[in-house]
């Protein structure tokens, strides 16, 4: 898949090939909805998980293929995911609800049962009398036990402000038994305010994304380079709203606007 050339980091990949800016360009259009926005949301996500798997352990090992039982050098060597890695998807209610279970289903096909947790953790935004987010709260989780040497991979569609996120990456990075080997976050659109957020953590996060909306930036720096400009890059309203956006995923995936 292609890649954004950018000035965010090396840990930031953004995707540029056709297949996913359509699909992505099709979610983002109020005429996209009902079971066209599901089915468009499923593929997004698939399509994201085939870049994250870039990012899984690997291992070299040899497999006979059916055409072994006639001819002995019917054997593949190569680079394959490792069948003992341990990964850990990680569902943040409401919007990660969705793209988590894709992500559980398309890594079973994958890899073997004992090799896929599902976590789920339950935040909302705190917003000040203006609509402007202040904080994160947390209702409650489910935390299936140790992190010790896991793959956390967290996925959810929109990456605002970055507070949220960074809440669950540092529950994940230091305040749970065990160190993950890597976390990987991955979203449909975030903006520059949110890679700033999450690059700053004091742990690596490896962020996949779609699209980088900044479409509140000055026309001169929409100009230059994502990145180029990193700090007069904006990409959030006054109320946090991401522009261009794709309006609040999280009510249009549950059909619910609370």
């Amino acid at each position: 898949m292609g890649r954004l050339e950018h000035q965010y980091g090396d840990n930031v990949h953004i995707l540029t090939d056709p297949w996913s800016r359509t699909c992505l360009m099709r979610l983002s259009s109020p005429a996209s909805a009902g079971l066209i926005f599901h089915r468009l949301l499923d593929s997004a996500f698939r399509r994201i998980l085939v870049a994250a798997t870039d990012h899984l352990p690997r291992k070299t090992f040899e497999v006979p293929t059916r055409m072994a039982e006639s001819e002995p050098r019917a054997v593949l060597c190569e680079e394959y995911l490792d069948p003992d890695q341990k990964v850990i998807i990680v569902d943040v209610a409401r919007g990660g609800m969705i793209p988590s279970h894709i992500f559980q289903l398309q890594l079973l096909e994958l890899l073997p049962d004992k090799a896929i947790r599902v976590d789920h953790i339950y935040m909302q935004r705190i917003t000040d009398e203006t609509g402007r987010v202040t904080g994160v709260e947390t209702a409650g989780s489910k935390i299936g036990g140790s992190v010790e040497g896991a793959t956390v991979i967290i996925p959810d569609p929109m990456a605002a402000t970055g507070a949220s996120m960074a809440e669950v990456v540092d529950l994940y990075a230091s305040r749970l038994d065990g160190t993950p080997a890597k976390i990987i976050v991955c979203h449909l659109i975030v903006t520059p305010e949110y890679l700033k957020k999450i690059t700053e953590l004091p742990y690596e996060v490896t962020i996949l994304a779609m699209r980088v909306d900044r479409g509140l930036s000055d026309p001169d720096v929409l100009e230059t380079m994502p990145g180029e400009h990193w700090d007069r890059e904006r990409g959030l309203d006054d109320h946090d709203y991401i522009v261009p956006g794709a309006g609040g995923l999280g009510e249009l995936i549950n059909n619910a606007f609370v």
